[in-house]
This record gives structure tokens, sequence and C-alpha cells, in this order.
């Protein structure tokens, strides 16, 4: 098969289309057929080598895939996206329903091989059938920026109608996702943006309000947007360029979840405020299986919709995360394979 793989860490250049070995799904294991794969940060930062992470070389990217299903312990022909995370099935925290808490936890194309390629192999579990009526490079989109905003929102945060909601970001992948988990839970929701036609889309999306975060204090626009009062929740995954903003515009009582730092880990934060306006930061990884095929229903009844900004044909990858590491995009960057 055809398959992106890089044999060594650094830039896009590092990745290479090559003839490989097709994949031998084992038992409980299916052969999907991969017709579009999602983009997401994870393979930028794998590329370019993670501290303390040994990534397999040589090694196929790939974490958000749809496809049909054409071999192994499944019924052929299923059209099918993936549930991105991989778990042993047996421990108490799967058996449990937080196989995102699974000590074995891993992600479809981060220490295994992932869907930059024609085949991709998963446990039999990971298949989520997806209606006629939703087109692969739709559904790539939908399953690890959708999870992750579900588990942040409902699950972590316990999301409620009524709530002032900030979302950080609002063009990237769990940007726009967030947006509209918020919205469909009745909550009004504030998002930030770095152009004028991000925040547009972002209003389009279900966003109340919306602030420039090249030109305007967020703190500051929150604090005025709300009456003084604050967010209840902040949607953090953008890190330490944001994240004295993030706190300062929580309202007593708020919560900050986050679950990424893409401009870098390093966040202080003010004890005393934590405490005495009873603050509460959560962390968040991923999401269950169960959140996933949740979040899936409204998907396939168009009331969450996965933004596809561009797609790139498989041969393509390396201009495709070149695209996505220029942040031009408002949404999911896509491979078509």
């Amino acid at each position: 098969m055809h398959a992106i793989r890089f044999h060594e860490h650094g830039g896009p250049e590092v990745l290479r289309r090559e003839d490989v070995p097709d994949p031998v799904a084992a038992p409980g294991e299916a052969l999907v057929r991969v017709r579009a794969c999602a983009l997401n940060h994870l393979d930028l930062w794998q590329r370019r080598g993670l501290p303390r992470v040994t990534i397999p070389l040589p090694h196929i990217s790939g974490s958000d895939v749809a496809g049909d299903v054409v071999g192994g312990d499944a019924e052929a022909g299923q059209r099918v996206m993936l549930q991105p995370g991989l778990s042993c099935g047996r421990c108490a925290a799967c058996v449990g329903g937080r196989d995102n808490e699974c000590a074995r936890y891993d992600i479809l194309g981060y220490r295994t091989d992932g869907g930059y390629a024609e085949l991709v192999k998963v446990p039999v579990q990971n298949l989520v059938p997806i209606p006629p009526s939703v087109g692969y490079v739709e559904a790539a989109a939908f399953p690890l920026t959708f999870v992750t905003a579900w588990h942040m929102l409902v699950t972590r945060a316990g999301v409620r109608p009524g709530e002032d909601v900030l979302v950080l970001a609002a063009g990237s992948g769990v940007g726009q996702a967030a947006i509209q988990v918020a919205a469909l839970h009745g909550a009004r929701v504030l998002a930030t943006g770095g152009a004028p036609d991000k925040l547009e889309q972002a209003r389009r999306l279900g966003a109340a309000e919306v602030i420039d975060h090249h030109t305007q204090d967020i703190a500051a626009e929150v604090k005025r947007l709300t009456h003084r009062r604050g967010v209840d929740i902040v949607v953090e995954h953008v890190g330490h360029a944001t994240w004295e903003s993030s706190v300062r515009s929580l309202a007593p009582g708020g919560r900050l979840v986050t679950c990424g730092a893409t401009s870098g880990p390093e966040g202080a934060l003010d004890i005393r405020v934590l405490f005495s306006l009873q603050l509460s930061l959560l962390g968040s990884y991923m999401g269950t299986k169960g959140e996933l095929l949740t979040a899936a229903r409204f998907f396939f009844a168009g009331r969450l919709t996965p933004i596809v900004d561009r797609t790139f044909p498989l041969a393509a990858a390396a201009e495709a995360q070149q695209y996505l590491e220029e942040a031009r995009h408002f949404g999911k960057v896509v491979l078509e394979c």
C-alpha cells in the first residue's frame, strides 16, 4: 500500500510517500480502507519530536480516520469512522466506561501506525458505523476534536443551560467543536479568534460574542461583555499565551478546563485568587468511546457539524501539515486517500 511516513524528526520535508507492506489484522481487529484522514496538532508534534516520548520509526501518523471495512474480524463493506482512543478493554477503568483513563491508553497514529495510508488496522470496538448521508471527509473531521470538546464541557466542566462559556481559538479543531457543544447545551458562547473572517465563522457556529485575541484584551472584553462578572467556564487549550487571561476571565466559582498547551506548558497562578474566588482547574484528556457515540448521534442528526477548511490528497501530506502549522485554517484540514 501507499503511505506517508517519516524516518526522522524534523520539518514537513521529512514526510515521504512510500510503498509499505499492508497491515495484517490480528484476531479482534478490523482492516479499514482509508478514505479520509483529518490532521491534528499531534501529527505536527510527533513529526518534530516530543520530549521524553519515543515515537517508533519509521512512523505513519493520523488519528482521525473514516473509510470502509475490508477485512479482519468485522463485516466487510461497512462505512465507518474510527474512535481514535486505543485501550485494553479489560482494566477497571475500561470496564467502568472510563477507557481514556486506561493505563495502556494510546491514540491511533501516536505510537501506533495511523491513517496517513491506504489501509489501517484497529480493534473492532473502535469502529463507529456512519450513515449513508455522512461523507467520509466530514466523518474523519469529527471524532478527536468533538470527543475532546464533549469530555471537556459536558463531563469535566458540567456545562449547564444559561451559563457563559469562553472558547479560545475558535478556528482550531477543538475551538470549532467546543462552540457547537456549548451552544447545543444551552450556554452563551464567547469565542476568540485572530482574523475578522474567523470571528464571523465563529458567530455562524453559535458564538454570541467574539473577541479578536490579537487586538483586544481577552479578559477585559470578557468582563465588559458579562457586566464585570466573568464567564462560568473557560475552554483552554492554548496554554502559556492565554493562561493568565483565561484565569482572569473566570467568574467567582468558575471552571477552567484545559486539554492542551499549544503555545507552551507554563502557566502562573496566584493561589489566593484560586481559593478566594473558589475556582476549579480541570484537566481533560481525549474522551471515552461512550462519549463519542453520544456526540455522534447529534452529528448524524445534523446538530453538530465538523467544519472542514480544506482537503489535500494523501500525497500532499507535507503541504497539508505546513498549512496547519501556519494557522491559516478554520476547522479541520483533511487528507483524502
